[in-house]
C-alpha cells in the first residue's frame, strides 16, 4: 500500500511547491507624467506595469517605496467597453439568454442555464473556483465586487467559462446543487479599461468606490496608503507620479523548428522552452502566442513514455493542465512518434500533442 501511495503523494508535494513569477517589476521613484512614464518604460523595459492576479499585486507592492502618493501602472481608461473574465482570461465563449445583454449593467449572473447582465450592486449567491476542489458554491448574498473579493481571498476567483465543455460542467454543478432557478454571479464583467501593453488581462484591484471616471483621460495608479489597491487619476494633463515598469519574460520565436531544435535554441539564447505551471502563466502564454506565424507553438512539454506521463523540461510535474479534447494521453506508439506538447495559436489556445519532428514556432522564457 505504501508503494501505491508514494507516487501520488510525491506528485501532490511537487505540484504544491511549484510557483512561477510572471514578470519582473521595476519601481522608478521619479515624478513623471503618465505619457513620459509610459515612454520611459517602453524604452528601458517592456511597458508600464500590467497586473494579472493577486500574486502580481503582492510582488508589485514589494517594490513600491512611497506611501504618500499614487504610483502609475499601465491601466488606462478608454471609450470602448469590453467583456472580461475576473480571472484575467480572454472571453472566447458566451452563453447569453435571448435578448441579452440588453442594458448598461456590467456584471453577469447565470439562471436556468443561461447568462444575464445585472446591476453589479445587486446581491446574489455566487460560484468560485479552486485549483484543487474545482467549482465552489457560496450560499451568501453579496454584490459582484464583494463576491469577487471573497473568491480571491478564500479560493482563486469567480468562475470563468472558456468553452462549451466548461459551460456544461458549470450547468451540471448548478443542477447538482439545485440552484438552477436562482440568480448566481459568475466572473464575467465589462469595463472600458485597457493595459498599456495591450494585454488581455482583466484583473482589477480597485479600492471601494472607484473608478470615478472611466474614460480615456483617466489612468490607474497603485496607492500604498490603501494597501496597494488602485485608484484612478487624471492622466491627460501635467499630473506627475512615480511609476512601475514591467519586463516580460516570454518570447515568441517565429522560426519553424522541430521541438529538439527549439529546445536547443532557447537554452543557447535565453533560458529554456516555457513551462506553463498555472492558469496565470497560461494567460501570459495566450497574450504572446498571438504573435506566432504557425497554427501551434512548441512548449517545454514532453512525453516520458516509460512512465506514461508528461513532464516539463524544467523538471516540474504537469500540475495545471489545459489539454484540448483528445490530447494529453500517452499514445501507444509514443516511442516511435516521440510526442511533444504545443499550444494552439488560435481558438481556445489549448494544448495539443504533436510528433517532435513537426516544425513550429516556439516560446522561450527568460525566467
Amino acid at each position: 500500500m505504501a508503494q501505491t501511495l508514494y507516487f501520488p503523494l510525491l506528485l501532490i508535494a511537487l505540484c504544491s511547491i511549484s510557483e512561477c513569477v510572471q514578470r519582473q517589476y521595476h519601481f522608478i521613484n521619479e515624478l513623471k507624467t503618465r505619457t513620459v512614464a509610459q515612454q520611459y518604460c517602453r524604452e528601458k523595459y517592456t511597458d508600464l506595469a500590467t497586473v494579472d492576479n493577486m500574486n502580481d499585486v503582492n510582488q508589485l507592492i514589494k517594490f513600491v517605496k512611497v506611501n504618500d502618493r499614487g504610483v502609475w501602472i499601465g491601466l488606462q481608461g478608454t471609450n470602448d467597453i469590453k467583456w472580461h473574465w475576473s480571472s484575467g482570461g480572454p472571453v472566447l465563449f458566451l452563453n447569453w439568454a435571448s435578448g441579452q445583454p440588453y442594458s448598461r449593467n456590467n456584471c453577469t449572473f447565470t439562471k436556468n442555464g443561461q447568462w444575464y447582465v445585472g446591476a453589479c450592486n445587486a446581491t446574489w449567491t455566487f460560484i468560485c473556483y479552486n485549483m484543487s476542489t474545482g467549482l465552489v458554491f457560496v450560499n451568501q448574498m453579496k454584490n459582484w465586487r464583494d463576491a469577487q473579493s471573497y473568491c480571491r481571498q478564500n479560493y482563486i476567483d469567480l468562475v470563468s467559462v472558456r468553452n462549451q465543455n466548461e459551460n456544461q460542467q458549470l450547468e451540471k454543478f448548478i443542477n447538482d446543487n439545485q440552484i438552477s432557478g436562482s440568480a448566481v454571479w459568475i466572473g464575467l464583467f465589462r469595463d472600458p479599461w485597457q493595459w498599456s501593453d495591450q494585454s488581455n488581462s482583466s484583473f482589477r484591484y480597485w479600492k471601494p468606490g472607484v473608478p470615478y471616471s472611466p474614460d480615456d483621460t483617466h489612468c490607474g495608479a497603485v496607492e500604498m496608503f490603501d494597501q496597494g489597491q488602485w485608484s484612478d487619476y487624471s492622466c491627460s494633463g501635467s499630473q506627475q507620479l512615480p511609476f512601475v515598469c514591467h519586463e516580460d519574460k516570454l518570447i515568441v520565436i517565429q522560426q519553424k523548428l522541430s521541438w529538439s531544435e527549439a529546445l536547443r535554441y532557447c537554452r543557447q539564447n535565453h533560458v529554456d522552452l516555457v513551462s506553463v505551471q498555472s492558469e496565470e502563466m497560461q494567460n501570459e502564454v495566450m497574450n504572446v502566442v498571438k504573435l506566432a506565424s504557425t497554427e501551434a507553438v512548441w512548449l517545454g512539454l514532453h512525453n516520458y513514455c516509460s512512465m506514461n506521463m508528461w513532464l516539463w523540461v524544467s523538471g516540474d510535474m504537469v500540475c495545471y493542465q489545459n489539454w484540448a479534447p483528445g490530447n494529453g494521453s500517452t499514445p501507444e506508439n509514443c516511442e516511435l512518434e516521440n510526442r511533444k506538447g504545443a499550444v494552439q495559436s488560435g481558438g481556445d489556445q489549448t494544448w495539443i500533442s504533436r510528433p517532435e519532428s513537426h516544425r513550429l514556432n516556439f516560446i522561450c522564457t527568460n525566467y
